[in-house]
């Protein structure tokens, strides 16, 4: 058994992460650890796991002082960006692994992570050894050879750059896409705006109503346009979030002309092939059937995702959409599968479950 620690369980992708180890068959939840721990064990702040076996016995332990590591394997951070770097790098140390669910290294360049997150990074020197943690996408990101059994580091992706990327990797990747005229479009329920977001994230505030936000100026865009440029595809893409009021899920639609001047018809082919070759050993990335765009709800509580290749031969474009849970394939879902990776563990390891419809 594999014994991990999270470290910040109290927000919701922390509290999903919890939920997903405590079913775990091959991970043994050791503790879990908040700034100012609410109660002395998980299932104290978490009251939904009471019937969960173990939950009553994972101690809930102070960040300060840090928490003695001694014998743990792996580390994940739930934190706000800024906050895990630092001690994220002290577990390194302690000789633990670490997937870190936040943005302190997904960013290959200090000084672009400074640009968009307005903070100098604590510790540079870990970003190039940070693997990006895409499991269907990091051996071909990475030269063909999967480097997540050997990573010391996993920078999980963000939830927006999971459903964009899962969308126009395997056009990048085959050479199909113009990188000047790619568009995204991402709809979001608002638990992707944290536990504590604000008053503009309250119910009456988003019910019955959807507004677009941070518009030109969202901080996953470097990190789309990041893996992108891994993939051969470098260019500045334009992606404009939205706040939908569901609870949880994310609905993208990316846009792309083919590169080249390639024929619509020609292209739609070599995509829809793009696509089957991508993900045909991939066991949480589905096709939607035939005719069928994807629903937020096929996926709602899962680390699955499912997409949608449409041509439209009026404007010569690709439309393609994607539907994953932005805390599941979005933030806990795939830091387990990572973890699963690393560990040479079944990729589909505690994931094994399908969505929760209706």
């Amino acid at each position: 058994m594999l014994r991990a620690v999270i470290w910040g369980v109290t927000g919701y992708a922390g509290r999903e992460l919890a939920r997903i180890l405590l079913g775990h068959p091959e991970v043994e939840l050791a503790a879990a650890v908040s700034r100012e721990p609410p109660s002395h064990h998980l299932a104290g702040v978490h009251p939904s796991f009471a019937a969960l076996p173990g939950a009553s016995r994972v101690p809930l332990l102070p960040a300060d002082p840090a928490p003695d590591l001694t014998g743990i394997d792996v580390v994940f951070f739930a934190l706000p960006h800024g906050a895990s770097a630092v001690p994220a790098a002290a577990a390194l140390e302690a000789g633990c692994r670490v997937v870190d669910l936040g943005a302190d290294f997904r960013l290959r360049d200090p000084a672009v992570y400074e640009q968009w997150y307005g903070i100098r990074h604590p510790v540079p020197h870990l970003l190039e050894e940070a693997v990006y943690g895409l499991p269907e996408w990091t051996s071909r990101l990475y030269g063909g050879q999967d480097p997540l059994p050997q990573a010391r580091l996993v920078a999980a992706p963000g939830c927006y750059p999971t459903g964009a990327l899962l969308a126009l990797l395997p056009l990048a990747a085959a050479g199909l896409v113009d990188p000047d005229s790619i568009v995204i479009d991402s709809k979001s329920g608002t638990s992707g705006a944290g536990r504590w977001p604000g008053d503009a994230f309250t119910f009456s505030e988003v019910d019955g109503s959807v507004r677009a936000y941070k518009v030109a100026s969202h901080r996953h865009t470097p990190e789309i346009e990041q893996a992108l440029g891994m993939a051969g595809c470098s260019g500045p893409v334009s992606f404009t979030p939205h706040l939908i009021p569901m609870s949880r899920g994310i609905l993208t639609t990316a846009y792309a002309r083919l590169a080249g001047g390639m024929n619509i018809e020609a292209g739609a082919r070599a995509a829809a092939e793009a696509f089957a070759e991508a993900y045909a050993a991939a066991p949480f990335v589905h096709a939607a059937p035939p005719g069928a765009q994807p629903e937020t709800a096929w996926v709602r509580g899962s680390n699955h995702a499912f997409y949608q290749v449409t041509a439209d031969p009026r404007t010569g474009r690709l439309v393609i959409t994607t539907a994953i849970d932005n805390l599941g394939k979005g933030a806990a879902g795939q830091a387990v599968q990572c973890m699963n990776r690393m560990f040479g563990l079944p990729e589909t390891a505690g994931l094994d479950h399908g969505g929760l419809t209706p």
